[in-house]
């Protein structure tokens, strides 16, 4: 298996930089033992004008038979004849394997990491990479679908059967080229980690559980908007269904952290200039926060779940005050987490301060036992980024699993968008909404919510409050009755 990645460069940027970034200096040629073979690392050209990284696996076949991977194992996993196992394209043609080798070989690279040359890192690159031989599964076609909407200029030329029968047709390997300018080196080979297995589609070693965690990672930042995301997570997980779906739902919920918590600036100026005051306006944003800090003061909360924290605005109000002991933040993607941490400066923040504010990953689709035992948990403009068939799941985890005293419940009013004129008819606030409630339909959700788990529910208004059409957001306030009713789930355990 042979793979290139190629750079330009400049007197001011030399295309050098490449073996900083790789972590493979341009003079050497290195050796590096994987489970499946041997690795080598080495330099075709490296030069101030070009540089050129080449990656060569040679696969032990017989190492992998017996390790009882790649046993010629078919597609859906039905095994082949017994000479496959011997007879195969596993030494030339870039597959799962090579993609193993290139995390292994790569890591630093792929986490964008460089301690000599912190910056370059984050600097984009005229990147080139060739693979002579790939299979692809789906044709030159679907290799066009998967990297063409990741900024790569996409050149895959079919490989024939055999070039003196030219009547057999195509083979199912493609010689594949990509080019880019916009893409930084680590972008280039989460991409390559990912899709070769994908276009390969018969994974050569055994995938678990914690491949989803594999695969979001890899993928952040490109995989939750990608066209083709429900193929490349079911070729990804060699369809396993139950992997497949636990992917999908949390790349949703991914897309729900990186949608921006605020609403459009537009519409929130807009019922500002209504107002008849020359008083600075309040964004609606922060009349929201103002509302949940309100009703987190009445409940009597000092311990507090911010679910969905995203960016970590409202974690950052609440660690303000002084009331509140332990503040956790909780997310699916690490990107937002990131940002929070930076938002709040967790790395300089004083030992007593620390010691109050936590942030973890987690998906809100699945029971954590780490969010049991709080006074008070925010879904803030949550809901409903989340497809209506996905919310009982939430509901279960939130309200079933984790019962913190108080539960507070904030969506956008759809009845409220008429008074919106930058709004245009039809759409939402926000273009990741998958609904939005109007108040009847809201509190019916509520109510059903609250008789299901032994919750009491009341609602307040946020926002100016219109005669004719509520107010812009609204907000539930869920309370533990004092002697909750037992749940079917319940009984059930």
């Amino acid at each position: 298996m042979f793979l290139t990645i190629s750079t330009t460069g400049t007197p001011e940027r030399p295309a050098t930089d490449l073996g900083f970034l790789l972590h493979k200096h341009p003079d050497n040629a290195q050796v590096f033992s994987t489970s499946y073979g041997t690795a080598h690392v080495l330099y075709p050209e490296a030069s101030v004008e070009r540089c050129t990284a080449a990656l060569l696996l040679e696969v032990d076949a017989v190492a992998l038979v017996r390790r009882g991977k790649g046993k010629g194992k078919g597609r859906g996993g039905a095994p082949d004849a017994a000479l496959a196992q011997y007879v195969n394209d596993r030494p030339y043609a870039a597959s799962s394997l090579l993609a193993v080798a290139l995390s292994a070989v790569f890591s630093s690279a792929m986490k964008g990491r460089c301690a000599a040359k912190p910056d370059l890192p984050a600097r984009p690159l005229p990147l080139r990479i060739e693979v002579p031989a790939l299979p692809a599964r789906g044709g030159a076609d679907l290799v066009r679908k998967l990297f063409e909407p990741l900024g790569w200029t996409v050149t895959a030329e079919a490989v024939a059967l055999d070039a003196k029968f030219p009547e057999w047709g195509d083979s199912r390997y493609v010689r594949l080229e990509l080019e880019a300018s916009g893409l930084t080196l680590a972008e280039a080979l989460r991409h390559l980690y990912v899709l070769l297995p994908v276009l390969d589609d018969a994974k050569h070693y055994w995938v678990s559980s914690d491949e989803v965690d594999k695969l979001l990672r890899a993928g952040e930042g490109w995989l939750p908007d990608h066209p083709e995301q429900r193929l490349i997570a079911d070729r990804y997980l060699s369809r396993r269904w139950s992997l497949t779906r636990e992917a999908m739902e949390r790349l949703e919920l991914v897309r729900l952290a990186e949608a921006d918590d605020t609403e459009v600036e537009e519409i929130d100026n807009a019922v500002d200039e209504e107002a008849d005051t020359e008083e600075k306006p309040i964004p609606l944003a922060v009349q929201r926060r103002d509302a949940i800090l309100a009703a987190l003061h009445a409940s009597g909360a000092a311990r507090v779940l911010d679910l969905g924290c995203g960016q970590g605005q409202l974690v950052q109000a609440l660690l303000k005050d002084v009331r509140f002991t332990e503040i956790v933040g909780v997310d699916v993607s690490i990107r937002a987490l990131t940002i929070a941490s930076r938002r709040l400066k967790l790395d300089r923040m004083g030992e007593r301060q620390a010691a109050r504010v936590r942030l973890f990953q987690g998906s809100l689709a699945y029971t954590d036992n780490r969010l049991k035992g709080y006074d008070a948990a925010v879904l803030s403009e949550v809901v409903e980024h989340l497809d209506l068939p996905r919310l009982p799941a939430l509901e279960y985890a939130v309200f079933g699993s984790a019962r913190p005293r108080t539960v507070l419940v904030t969506t956008p009013n759809v009845e409220y968008n008429v008074r919106w004129e930058s709004l245009p008819a039809g759409h939402s606030r926000h273009g990741d909404h998958r609904f939005e409630w109007t108040r009847a339909e809201f509190w019916t959700w509520a109510h059903q919510v609250a008789g299901r788990h032994g919750y009491e529910v009341e609602f307040t208004p946020v926002g100016p409050d219109d005669p004719e059409v509520g107010p812009p957001t609204q907000m539930a306030v869920f309370t533990l009755a004092t002697a909750p009713t037992t749940t079917k789930e319940e009984k059930a355990a």
